[in-house]
């Protein structure tokens, strides 16, 4: 029995590093931008475990807990404050639609920032 009779994957015949592989000079893939062959590359971006929960993320949970929490509430005590409605130029109707939309649109933005990293 000879050796080509099936196919064993060998990584290192492919050279899997993302360099230069169509053998034109140019690096391909993977976040190592600007590194030579024999550098590790850095990550840009954490991935799995090794991402971690900072003040972006508790950020993010403020927002959600005001979204979900804070305005209710408001939403609730809203007509008992016509006054104050009536004060920023807004009728009652005006308010119960602009009320939930401000945290809706605020809170998507802070998602998308808390979880891109720089």
């Amino acid at each position: 029995m000879s050796d080509d009779e099936g196919y064993v994957h060998d990584p290192a015949a492919f050279g899997e590093d993302d360099t230069d592989e169509a053998g034109d000079g140019v690096e391909t893939g993977g976040s190592g931008a600007g590194t030579s062959a024999g550098d590790d590359p850095v990550p840009d971006h954490p991935r799995g475990a090794e991402r971690e929960f900072d003040w972006r993320g508790w950020t993010l949970v403020v927002a959600i807990l005001f979204a979900f929490v804070v305005v209710p509430a408001a939403l609730y005590f809203l007509p008992r404050a016509q006054g104050f409605v009536a004060s920023l130029g807004l009728s009652l109707r005006d308010a119960f639609l602009v009320l939930p939309l401000l945290p809706a649109i605020i809170l998507g933005a802070l998602a998308v920032w808390a979880t891109t990293r720089p």
